[in-house]
């Protein structure tokens, strides 16, 4: 099936050709009911959609489309654990993972929250020993240092959490994060740790990923400098389904934290790789986020197609992308605890619709996931945001805006939020040639420097942006950004008809890599590549002399 031939995407695609040169600033003057009517709520989060290039008939349309593809019944695909990620033939069910109903989850014929549950109690037991200082370091102190060593979903989400829930990390309890396979993220990492009190978390399900087990060995090398090896007990524990491989490592599989195929690595924060925030919140906090998870999880499953806060941010994106042509999203946290969400959220969209492929194996031609990218609000206004105001592409832009701080000693809030909403109300506006014209005239322009200047000051506005407003960044209000975002992924996956749980595309340059490993050893004979790549080798080979 390709949506290009649904009736429903059909009128979206006449609709557009009515709409493309409608005026947002236009809308807003007729229509000055156009926030209530474009904005919903879960909970304390607020989504304010009003500053999108839409009409009510936009939307209904964008709803019947929706309907057409049967977003409902793939929701409850999904929560009920049916193998729709159909390539590997797997259940996704990261929803059950905060599962905080308990309500029973089938795979083949089994229920998933007995296993959920009893990893959750383990860490629970695991961090309540670190904490309490019953679990201790080889010399008899405490632990003070979590490392964790992962790459990819492993590493993305537990760091972006951790970082973002700063304000809730327990006294004396630093946590540090390696997933780069070059040598100076883990060098740099542990350079000013002690061994006797740093405990190092290695999340790898099958523990043989090639960057994560090179670093694992390495801080096991650097640790043996002053532990023994009967100590590694003592200072690694693994998230892993392979015993065997934890068990050569040299660490007790009793403390190997169980996690399930049925987890995709960029969802698997909720898991036991969320390890390192427990540790570092206290395992009540990271509850606490599952909550949040799960109030999301409760929105999408129930709430009416309009009124669902993923389908209709799911369903924008797929306007601005098939429709008005656009390729990429930025995502602008006005919180500096949220520096790193937009990567993971890169990686969560990217990695799940950045597809050619449809469910049935057939080449699309449409296009699918958007480039994401962002950074911090107001870093972002001096850097990227010219092209967002005034470039040749359009550039959706999500606002996330928390109200209140976790530092009012420091109380910059005010300016902070007066930007985030600056920026999305100019760029819904713009500034005509008359308003410039005047403003010039104003500031003493005359004749043809003012003619020269003016068009330079022009803003086209007419710009679309999200704004997802709170109240504070809690554990569960986190939880519920997070959740919200991986269900407006599954949205438009949906809609594209393809597969968001696989990661094809992720294996190939693991198997290249694999292979060139050898061809860098001096002397060794280099295996058929392409003729570039045999000719770096050849000078890598010859610079490391």
């Amino acid at each position: 099936m390709t949506p290009l031939n649904i009736p429903e995407w059909q009128s979206l695609d006449r609709h557009y050709s009515d709409l493309k040169f409608v005026s947002m600033r236009e809308q807003f003057a007729l229509d000055s009911k156009r926030f209530e009517r474009f904005s919903i709520t879960s909970g304390d989060l607020l989504l304010d959609y009003s500053k999108n290039r839409i009409t009510q008939e936009t939307m209904d349309k964008l709803i019947q489309l929706a309907e057409a593809v049967e977003i409902q019944d793939w929701v409850e695909k999904m929560f009920k654990g049916d193998a729709i990620n159909i390539t590997e033939g797997r259940a996704v069910l990261h929803t059950a993972l905060r599962n905080r109903s308990n309500n029973p989850v089938m795979v083949d014929g089994k229920d998933v929250m007995p296993a959920v549950n009893a990893v959750l109690e383990k860490m629970k037991r695991f961090c309540d020993q670190v904490h309490n200082g019953s679990w201790l370091g080889f010399s008899g102190k405490k632990i003070t240092d979590i490392v964790n060593i992962g790459i990819g979903g492993s590493d993305l989400g537990p760091a972006m959490i951790c970082d973002a829930l700063e304000p809730y990390g327990i006294d004396g309890m630093k946590v540090h994060f390696v997933s780069n396979v070059d040598g100076t993220d883990l060098s740099t990492t542990i350079e000013h740790l002690n061994p006797e009190t740093t405990l190092f978390v290695v999340a790898s399900k099958t523990f043989t990923t090639q960057e994560t087990i090179t670093n694992a060995q390495s801080a096991r090398n650097w640790f043996l400098k002053e532990g023994k090896p009967d100590d590694v007990a003592k200072h690694f524990v693994a998230v892993s389904t392979n015993a065997k491989e934890v068990a050569k490592f040299g660490i007790d599989t009793d403390n190997m934290f169980e996690i399930w195929d049925w987890v995709g690595g960029r969802y698997s924060l909720w898991s036991a790789i969320g390890l390192p925030i427990a540790l570092y919140t206290g395992m009540d906090v990271f509850e606490r986020l599952l909550d949040g998870g799960h109030q999301m999880d409760n929105h999408f499953r129930t709430q009416p197609l309009p009124e669902n806060i993923p389908v209709v941010m799911g369903m924008l994106g797929v306007w601005y992308i098939n429709f008005f042509n656009s390729q990429t999203q930025a995502i602008v946290p006005y919180d500096h605890s949220l520096a790193r969400f937009p990567n993971h959220m890169q990686q969560l969209d990217m990695e799940s619709n950045g597809k050619f492929i449809n469910r049935t194996g057939a080449r699309i031609n449409y296009k699918t996931g958007p480039v994401i990218w962002g950074t911090p609000g107001t870093n972002g206004q001096h850097a990227y945001f010219q092209l967002i105001h005034q470039g040749t592409q359009l550039i959706p832009v999500d606002f996330v805006l928390p109200v209140n701080s976790h530092y009012p000693d420091c109380d910059h809030q005010s300016i902070l939020l007066a930007n985030g909403l600056a920026q999305a109300e100019a760029l819904m506006k713009g500034k005509t040639a008359e308003e410039v014209r005047a403003e010039l005239v104003n500031e003493g322009y005359e004749g043809s420097a003012l003619e020269a200047l003016l068009p330079h000051k022009v803003f086209p506005g007419n710009r679309p942006s999200n704004v997802l407003l709170f109240p504070k960044l809690t554990p569960e209000m986190l939880g519920q950004l997070v959740a919200l975002y991986e269900h407006k992924v599954f949205v438009q996956g949906v809609v594209w008809n393809i597969n968001s749980f696989d990661q094809w595309g992720v294996e190939l340059g693991k198997q290249l890599a694999k292979a060139i490993v050898p061809d860098l050893k001096d002397g060794a004979e280099i295996s058929a590549h392409d003729s570039s790549t045999t000719q770096l080798i050849k000078l890598i080979r010859e610079l490391r002399q």
